[in-house]
This record gives structure tokens, sequence and C-alpha cells, in this order.
């Protein structure tokens, strides 16, 4: 028999030794919306495509870019509402946190934390994989990370990655760019020149999100006009 006999089943693996629920998890990562992350020196940026799929939305009710705590924030590719799921429950790990020590949660605890969560989803009976990958950019003691998780709850720390559509293009894109002493201000630059590289249509301060978290360890979304000063900057 063939993977596809167990494609039905999360918690059965295929005699390849595959779990194909959770490549097919991947599948809807890669039919996602673009999303990328680059660790500077002294800071990380994250960025992603936000098209807004009707002009009758309210385009101030999107947004793909969120904090997770004051130093941390996030972006994905992938399903919505799974998004917001993770949102959620990695917001109240990161309260928690504070509430007990009084101090900001460190990127790779709280990047474990969600990571758990999402490889519970991966054998449990009745559930589904979350149909996303996160993007996690945090600065904290050991100063600025960004991180990668999958829906297998996999992650690793990477200095610059993408998800989402055309992933495979913005990873040999950021490859030829990016080199250990980038600063903050360039590896915006070169995220949003790595966003053009794939853009279908004008690239544009309302379809594009930017997130920064510098030495300042605030992780903040930047305000359309921000970013439009950027693309005036990169053209």
């Amino acid at each position: 028999m063939g993977d596809s006999e167990y494609s039905f089943s999360l918690t059965t693996f295929s005699p390849s030794g595959k779990l194909v629920q959770i490549e097919y998890a991947l599948n809807a990562v890669a039919q996602g919306r673009p999303a990328l992350g680059i660790k500077a020196k002294n800071g990380v940026v994250l960025a992603t495509e936000k098209k807004i799929p009707s002009p009758l939305v309210d385009e101030t009710t999107l947004t793909k870019v969120e904090n997770l705590s004051e130093n941390i924030g996030v972006v994905y590719a992938g399903m919505v509402p799974d998004y917001r799921v993770l949102l959620r429950k990695g917001r109240k790990s990161a309260q928690q946190y504070y509430t007990y020590y009084r101090e900001l949660i460190p990127v790779s605890q709280l990047v474990r934390e969600e990571a758990a969560i999402m490889q519970e989803f991966t054998q449990s009976g009745g559930v589904r994989p979350f149909g996303i990958s996160l993007m996690i950019a945090g600065y904290d003691d050991t100063g600025p990370q960004l991180f990668q998780v999958d829906p297998s709850g996999s992650y690793f720390g990477w200095k610059a990655s993408a998800i989402g559509k055309n992933h495979v293009n913005a990873k040999s894109f950021l490859e030829k760019r990016y080199n250990d002493d980038i600063e903050l201000e360039d590896a915006i630059h070169t995220a949003i020149l790595t966003l053009k590289e794939g853009f279908e249509g004008a690239i544009t301060a309302e379809n594009i999100e930017i997130g920064v978290v510098g030495e300042d360890r605030k992780f903040r979304t930047l305000t359309p006009s921000q970013v439009q000063d950027y693309l005036g900057e990169v053209e």
C-alpha cells in the first residue's frame, strides 16, 4: 500500500515513515501569503504580504504581524483561524511568566511553548495539525533572535528565513543578500526587496506589513507612513 492509504489518519505512520497529514499542513502553509524574517546585528525584522480580499473589507481589521509580548512579535503563513489560536495561547504563556517572575519571558522559552502546542496536535486523536508556520522574532538578554515553527512542532533558530508562497525563491534571495554584520535599517530594506521579488502587482504601504524589534526590546509594527518612507528608500 502507498502513502495515500494512510492520508486520512493523523496518528498512523505510513510504511515510508511519514505522517501524511503533516505534509498536507505544510502544503497549506506553502499556499499562504509570503512572510519572512531577518536577524540583524542590532535587532530583527518581520515582513509579510497583506493583500485585502475585497475593497469592501476594512483593512484596519486585518493584521498579520502581532505582539506576543512586549519584546516578542510573530507573523504567520497559512490559515488565519489557526493563527488566532496560537496567538492567544502564546500571549497567555508570556503573561503567566511575567506574573510569576516579574520579567519578560525569554524568546526561546516562548517558542518552545508554541512548538509544544503544535506538536501536541500531531499525536492526538480527533484533531488536525495547525495549518500554519510561525516566524517569531524577539530581543532578550541573549540578543536578537529569530525562530521558525512548523506544523509538526519542529523549530529552528534562523539568521533569515521565509515561509508561505514562493518561500524557496525568497530564501535563495536572502542567502545572496544576507551577511552577519547587517544593520536593522539594512535588514528592513532587504526584507522589502525580498517581498518585491515575488510580488504580484505594485507593492505599497497598504499591502505589506513590517514589524521590528531593536535594542530597546520593544517590538512594534511600522505605520503605513513609515513603511512608505522605507519603500521610497529602496526604489
